[in-house]
C-alpha cells in the first residue's frame, strides 16, 4: 500500500488490526503491529529479525517469551494511566494472552543485537511535560534513549490535551549531523471520545524539507490511524477543542547509537523562545502511573 496515511484497519492481518513493516512502509527499520484479542484470547508469533515491545493500549495481558513470563497490568485506555510494558528480543517466539481481552501495540525495529527479554515498570516511565501554553503536552518516554535499553528501537507516547498542538514547532530527522539523527517514524493515533460517545479526531501535518524530500500530507486522523514519516518536517499534531489526542511514536534508524535528535524548521523555531515565562497547561500531566489526573 502506498501513501503516508494508513486509515484504521486498512492493513488488517488476522488478529492484527494494524500492520506496518519496513517492507510495507518502503524503508529499512521501523515497524508496528496492533493486536486485538477477545476475552480469553491468545496469540503466538515470532519476532524474526525485529526486537519488539508489548505495550497495552487497553487491557492487561500475560506475555510468555521462552522461560520468561511477564504479567502486564495495562490500563483501561491510553488516557487512563501510564502503562507497564515488555521487551521481546529478535528471533524469539512469544505468546500474548488477555484474560479480559484487549488491544496491544507491538512497536518494532530491525535489530542486530539480541538483548534479554525484560519487564518495564510503569512507575519507572519518565512522564515529561513539554512546551507551554497551547503547545503543552505530555510525553511518556518509556523507550527513549537513556530510559530503556534496546538495540535500535525508540518509542514514546504523546498525550495532547484538547485544543492544544504538539510535535510543534515542526521538526525533522532525515540528515545525519550535529544535533540530528536519521530516523524513520510511525505515528499511531487514538482520540478521546465525548461523554455521549462521539468519536474524536485530530490532524497531522508532514511537509517537504528539501527539493528531494517530497513527503506532503495534511490528514484528519482518527482512532487506529497511522501516519508514516520517512523524511521531511512533521508537525503540528493538532487536537481540536473537546478531544484529547494520543499518539504512539515508533522510531528507528541506521545510526550506530540510539538517538532521537531532531532539527526544527528554521521558519518556526522561534516559537520555542516564546514559551519562556509562559505557564504550562494545568491539565498536564493527563495521567500518571497510578492513574491520577492532577488538576
Amino acid at each position: 500500500m502506498s501513501g503516508l496515511h494508513r486509515p484504521a484497519r486498512s492493513t488488517v492481518d488476522g488478529p492484527f488490526t494494524t500492520v506496518v513493516t519496513p517492507e510495507s512502509a518502503g524503508w529499512r527499520y521501523s515497524g508496528l503491529r496492533v493486536l486485538e484479542l477477545a476475552p480469553g484470547g491468545a496469540h503466538t508469533f515470532h519476532t524474526g529479525p525485529d526486537e519488539a515491545l508489548v505495550l497495552p493500549l487497553a487491557g492487561g495481558c500475560e506475555v510468555r517469551c521462552g522461560a520468561d513470563r511477564f504479567d502486564l497490568a495495562g490500563r483501561t485506555g491510553v488516557f487512563d494511566r501510564v502503562t507497564d510494558f515488555a521487551y521481546l528480543p529478535l528471533g524469539t517466539d512469544a505468546t500474548i494472552t488477555a484474560p479480559a481481552g484487549g488491544r496491544f501495540a507491538l512497536p518494532a525495529a530491525r535489530a542486530s543485537r539480541r538483548l534479554p527479554a525484560r519487564y518495564g515498570r510503569a512507575e519507572d516511565v519518565p512522564a515529561e511535560t513539554r512546551g507551554a501554553g497551547q503547545a503543552t503536552r505530555q510525553v511518556n518516554n518509556f523507550c527513549a534513549p537513556g530510559t530503556f535499553e534496546t538495540d535500535r528501537l525508540c518509542a514514546v507516547e504523546v498525550l495532547t490535551p484538547a485544543g492544544n498542538w504538539s510535535s510543534y514547532p515542526p521538526h525533522k530527522h532525515d540528515e545525519a549531523g550535529p544535533g540530528e539523527a536519521v530516523l524513520e517514524e510511525i505515528y499511531y493515533f487514538e482520540t478521546a471520545s465525548t461523554r455521549d460517545g462521539t468519536a474524536g479526531f485530530g490532524y497531522q501535518r508532514v511537509y517537504p524539507s528539501g527539493p528531494d524530500r517530497t513527503a506532503d500530507l495534511c490528514a484528519e486522523v482518527r482512532d487506529g490511524d497511522v501516519v508514516l514519516v520517512p523524511y521531511g518536517y512533521h508537525g503540528p499534531s493538532m487536537a481540536p477543542p473537546g478531544y484529547h489526542l494520543y499518539y504512539l511514536n515508533v522510531l528507528a534508524g541506521p545510526g550506530a547509537r540510539r538517538s532521537m535528535a531532531f532539527c526544527d524548521d528554521p521558519a518556526h523555531a522561534w516559537v520555542r523562545d516564546s514559551w519562556v515565562g509562559q505557564p504550562t497547561d494545568p491539565r498536564v500531566p493527563l495521567s500518571t502511573a497510578d492513574g491520577r489526573r492532577p488538576g
